[in-house]
């Protein structure tokens, strides 16, 4: 939907469901969901606050809903855009073509942040860097998608799309017998499939894989340990891995086990206290030295945040091409480089109308929306800009689609983005048919993070038709019985 317009005709049993349903049921339907997800300690970490510094990420029980075609178009665009991110990295870390032929500024890599030249020359098995992308995408019309932001860190949110899902399976049944959904159960599969299929090369059929967590002061610890024990991995910190002789060991209670594929959800300058900060007591001393042996692989590859950079973003449509020979079938919002002289007049004159990011920002912090900011924040922006204008991008306010949310005074229409999540394997790149739908929660807002008042809500992606043999249904209950057992398991496991 956009605008409050009337439903499309695909999704109309959608409105009907709504206009069934009374408000007053989806609260109490809601409200249990957020019990449980309290319950199994389902929490984000607001940084610098005193009060409630463990939240609840808020949940809608309305869902989103794409079509199976709105999918398959996705999924071709995202194929692509995270093949090229990989290329791009592969290329920046090692010839540098498309740096030598002009097609980005030398300096624009060089000399970023995220740039690791540490790591220069490195190629890890089968030429992956990003193995696991969470890519932005916002809706400005039936057919009109744009990426507004490509995450190839370490992305987070997955966790809330497996238990989303969890959540309408059992307190909204119904809506899994009127539509044919997709289901999302398989990611953690997926995903590890994935780890297992980039371990280094005479690592034998059966590598040992571990996630390496900064500890439960992290904001995302709760999805570090969701993962692992969905997984069947073990959640490791800095203190349970050692290297010797260039090769990582865990520290177990029979004696060392050879470590052959690291989920790291570790930022680059914590990684490795011999190679980045000297003060980091959250990486493992020696870590990238084995990792430029070869001997074991770093999920996602050290210097992957060169490709997020909001910079390059800017760039995506000529990365596409490059290494592509296509359009890309994604387009990117229109970006303006502040560190353009034109494009930095054009963004003075107009800072009322647009949004400003930081180059190297996340979490909806230091970024500047126009249309709702007052006029003192709009001045410090604009002195900010004079002084470092390499440091931000700036793009016009989107006509953002919204979805029907439920709210205090009933179903509105509030402003949503969705993060699919593309893993790039040995097996080449596969997306779960699903993601994480972020939702504003405030009226006229356009933020959906989390950190920022936003919420989530359950994306349930349509189906063609049944799997030959088994109804929708049937699946979706083997789904719940599934995910309940691994719930219980999680809970115990959290606390």
């Amino acid at each position: 939907m956009s605008g409050g317009s009337e439903p499309r005709p695909e999704f109309a049993a959608l409105a009907e469901w709504l206009r069934d349903t009374p408000d007053s049921e989806l609260s109490r339907r809601q409200q249990a969901a957020e019990a449980a997800f309290r319950q199994l300690g389902i929490t984000f970490a607001v940084y610098g606050e005193d009060e409630a510094a463990e939240r609840i990420i808020p949940f809608d029980i309305v869902p989103r809903i794409f079509s199976a075609r709105e999918w398959r178009n996705l999924t071709e665009g995202l194929t692509q855009r995270v093949e090229a991110i990989n290329a791009f990295l592969q290329d920046v870390y090692g010839e540098r073509r498309i740096l030598n032929e002009g097609v980005i500024p030398p300096e624009l890599v060089l000399r970023n942040p995220q740039f690791l030249p540490a790591v220069a020359g490195a190629r890890p098995p089968h030429g992956i860097f990003a193995h696991i992308c969470g890519i932005d995408l916002v809706r400005t019309g039936p057919d009109e998608f744009y990426v507004l932001e490509d995450n190839a860190r370490t992305p987070s949110g997955v966790s809330y799309m497996l238990e989303n899902r969890e959540a309408m399976i059992r307190l909204c049944p119904e809506l899994f017998e009127i539509f044919e959904v997709a289901p999302v159960d398989s990611y953690p599969d997926m995903l590890h499939e994935t780890l297992r299929s980039v371990a280094p090369r005479g690592r034998g059929n059966d590598p040992v894989c571990v996630l390496l967590t900064p500890g439960h002061f992290n904001s995302a610890f709760y999805e570090h340990s969701f993962l692992a024990d969905q997984l069947g991995i073990e959640l490791v910190e800095a203190a349970d891995l050692e290297v010797q002789d260039d090769v990582v060991y865990m520290r177990t209670i029979t004696g060392p086990v050879r470590v052959d594929v690291i989920y790291r959800r570790i930022d680059d300058d914590f990684i490795d206290p011999l190679v980045f900060r000297p003060d980091s007591l959250l990486g493992v001393p020696g870590l990238i030295a084995a990792y430029l042996a070869g001997n074991v692989t770093l999920v996602n590859a050290p210097g992957t945040g060169v490709a997020d950079d909001k910079a390059i973003y800017s760039y995506m449509p000529e990365i596409v091409r490059f290494y592509s020979g296509g359009e890309a079938k994604l387009p990117n919002v229109e970006t303006y480089r502040c560190r353009e002289p034109q494009a930095l007049k054009y963004v003075l004159d107009h800072l009322p109308e647009l949004v400003v990011k930081l180059v190297d920002g996340s979490g909806g912090y230091g970024m500047l929306v126009g249309p709702t900011a007052t006029r003192e924040q709009i001045e410090n922006f604009r002195r900010a800009l004079i002084a470092e204008p390499h440091r931000y991008i700036a793009q016009p306010t989107l006509a953002l689609s919204t979805v029907p949310t439920l709210t205090a005074s009933g179903v509105a229409p509030r402003h949503v983005d969705f993060r699919p999540f593309v893993l790039s394997g040995a097996n080449g790149v596969k997306t779960v048919p699903g993601g994480l739908t972020r939702v504003a929660l405030r009226e006229g807002s356009l933020v959906v993070n989390s950190s920022q008042g936003g919420g989530t809500k359950d994306s349930l992606i349509l189906l063609d038709s049944p799997a030959p043999g088994q109804s929708q249904g049937q699946s979706q209950s083997q789904g719940q019985s599934q995910s309940q057992s691994q719930s219980q398991s999680q809970t115990q496991g959290v606390r």
